[in-house]
């Protein structure tokens, strides 16, 4: 480049003996440069002339003196931060704001730093322990109460049952009979062997049967339709010397009329109304 065509590229100032700027090879005075190219600071909106340091981050621009946490003002400059909805902040203030706080503590868990996560809540790795033993749980099994969380060891000595049946420790659900706890898939027909958890049973003897089984093993049967009598949900039934009716089988043998509650007449194994039996050599 000669002397005799050392000029602005923008203004056509000559440029001797000032100070200029390259831009794609061409030379741009201070001014026509900073009103030009210059990026404007995100903080100020002022443009950040040439002789002042830009500094950009994903597409934005700031002046060295603006560049600071939008919370604490603290210069972020040469310092680690962290985006949160484009705002800038430094990194303890995105700690307090944005991270996790530990279920236990309350404190914040640092970025970078190991946490645990359990039922939708985190806990730092060292306050995630067994409410009993105090030791770390980190990822081993645990069974959770209302009271905190447990080592599966610390909840068998603490509150453990331990099923009728196969005498093993009930973790959760389970069920009762006769004050004995067991686990669902163990309490099963005593005749059959189905599991009875989800199902109506009747008991004979402590022992739970399904109503298959009962019916077929002990139940009575109606002397008018011959199914068993079970009594289930309430169900009411008629005893009469060594004969059992269903309420709605206990009706008169020859006009069918409802006999519960009111005076009737034997005849082998007949029953009668008092009107239909006067016709007939009846046992009262």
């Amino acid at each position: 480049m000669t002397t005799a065509r050392f000029y602005c590229q923008y203004c056509m100032a000559s440029l001797l003996g000032k100070k200029y700027v390259l831009k794609d090879d061409n030379p741009y005075c201070v001014s026509c440069y900073d009103r030009i190219f210059s990026n404007y600071c995100e903080e100020c909106k002022e443009p950040i002339e040439s002789g002042s340091k830009d500094l950009c981050y994903k597409g934005r621009h700031w002046h060295e003196g603006c560049f600071n946490c939008t919370k604490c003002n603290h210069s972020l400059v040469e310092k680690p931060f962290a985006a949160k909805d484009e705002r800038l902040l430094c990194s303890e203030c995105y700690s307090n704001e944005c991270s996790s706080k530990c279920f236990h503590c309350k404190k914040t868990i640092m970025p970078g730093s190991r946490k645990m996560e359990f039922k939708g809540n985190y806990w730092h790795e060292t306050c995630f322990v067994c409410e009993h033993c105090r030791q770390p749980i980190g990822t081993k099994p645990l069974i959770s109460k209302e009271s905190g969380n447990y080592c599966v060891p610390c909840f068998e000595k603490e509150f453990a049952h331990y099923c009728s049946f196969c005498k093993k420790v009930i973790t959760s659900g389970g069920i009762t009979f006769h004050d004995q706890p067991w686990h669902k898939e163990c309490f099963l027909c005593s005749g059959c062997r189905k599991e009875l958890c989800e199902e109506e049973f009747m008991s004979r003897d402590d022992y739970p049967f399904c109503l298959d089984c009962y019916n077929h093993l002990y139940a009575k049967k109606c002397a008018s339709c011959t199914k068993p009598i079970t009594g289930l949900r309430g169900a009411k039934f008629i005893c009469f010397q060594d004969r059992q009716w269903h309420s709605e089988c206990f009706n008169c043998g020859k006009c069918s009329v409802s006999l519960v509650g009111e005076g009737f007449l034997t005849h082998n194994k007949e029953i009668f109304c008092r009107k239909c039996g006067s016709g007939v050599d009846t046992d009262i």
